[in-house]
Parts: C-alpha cells; sequence; structure tokens
C-alpha cells in the first residue's frame, strides 16, 4: 500500500475528530425540527462513524495478528497502528487492509461534504473517469454512456467496491513495473 493512502486516511479521520467531535454542533451542520431538550455537544453521527471506523480497523487487525499491541488513543494513529501490526501478514491480508483504508480514506472525505473525491477514480466496469457521488443512492455512479447495466442505467458503485478495484489496479501495476 502507498503510505499516502493510510496517511491521507489518518488525515481525514483526524479532522473529523478535531472538528465535529470537539466543537458545538450549531449553524449549517446540522438540520433539526425545535426541542426543549439540550442537544448533544458533538455530531452523534460523526462520533458513531469514527467509532465504527477504529472498531473495524482493530477488529480487523487483531483478526490479522492476534498479537497485535494495543490499540493507540489518538483516533487518527489507528492506521499506523494497522500498518504496522499486519506489515509482516500474507499478500492478501495486506491487500484487504489497504482496501478498507482506502474505503475508509473516502468515507471520511465524503462525511466532510468532499463528494467530488470519487471523481478521479476509475469505474470499475468501463475504466474511464466519469464517477459522481450520489448521496440518495449512497453510490458513485458512472456517467459514461457506455457504462450501462443490463435495464440500460448507469452503473452504481459502492464506496467498497471501488476501493476495491482502485488498489487491484494499484498492485496490479505495481507488479508491471516490477517486471
Amino acid at each position: 500500500m502507498r503510505s499516502t493512502d493510510d496517511e491521507t486516511a489518518a488525515q481525514l479521520l483526524a479532522q473529523l475528530h478535531q472538528y465535529f467531535v470537539q466543537h458545538p454542533v450549531t449553524g449549517e451542520h446540522t438540520r433539526r425540527a425545535p426541542t426543549t431538550s439540550p442537544t448533544a455537544p458533538a455530531n452523534l453521527a460523526v462520533v458513531d462513524h469514527i467509532t465504527a471506523t477504529v472498531r473495524e480497523l482493530a477488529d480487523f487487525t487483531r483478526q490479522a495478528n492476534p498479537e497485535a499491541e494495543q490499540l493507540p488513543e489518538r483516533v487518527q494513529d489507528a492506521y499506523r497502528w494497522c500498518v504496522e501490526n499486519t506489515a509482516n501478514s500474507p499478500e492478501a491480508i495486506q491487500q484487504r487492509r489497504d482496501v478498507i483504508v482506502f474505503r475508509q480514506r473516502l468515507e471520511h472525505a465524503i462525511a466532510m461534504g468532499d463528494d467530488k473525491v470519487v471523481r478521479p477514480i476509475r469505474c470499475p466496469q468501463c475504466r474511464g473517469l466519469g464517477l459522481f457521488w450520489k448521496a440518495e443512492y449512497q453510490r458513485a455512479v458512472c456517467t459514461s454512456m457506455r457504462c450501462l447495466n443490463k435495464d440500460g442505467l448507469s452503473n452504481r458503485w459502492s464506496l467498497a467496491r471501488l476501493a476495491t478495484a482502485h488498489i487491484e489496479a494499484q498492485q496490479k501495476t505495481h507488479r508491471e513495473c516490477a517486471t
């Protein structure tokens, strides 16, 4: 895995943690009905996202390496910890780790409102650059007119599928360059 993927994921997770967890929920980031009860001091959806992210990394790492060190306290250090504790794992485990990290990087960016993060990723079907994030589907949609499903509709891709195709293409390129 390119170290920039886990560094970028860690940076985005740190930004989510710092801004959305440490700052009160106010202004345009929230829409809620008037209430007489006090609101939470943080965006609970983002807190849940961060918790799920770290839990997934920890579960994966401990499954791959039961003797992994203790999980670091800072959430953004979870990526470094995961990579370090799976560095000697079989290639398939490392590929799965890379897919998780890349998918989470995309999830973090989208959670912060950057839906353009999918645009530089190639479509898994046509390999073209024409993906757009559609929040209502929670999928990236290929805009190529030649990339349609059997019903004649644009192909839609989950972030997990995009991450898998991206990492597989990266590894194929690295293998070809090495020969």
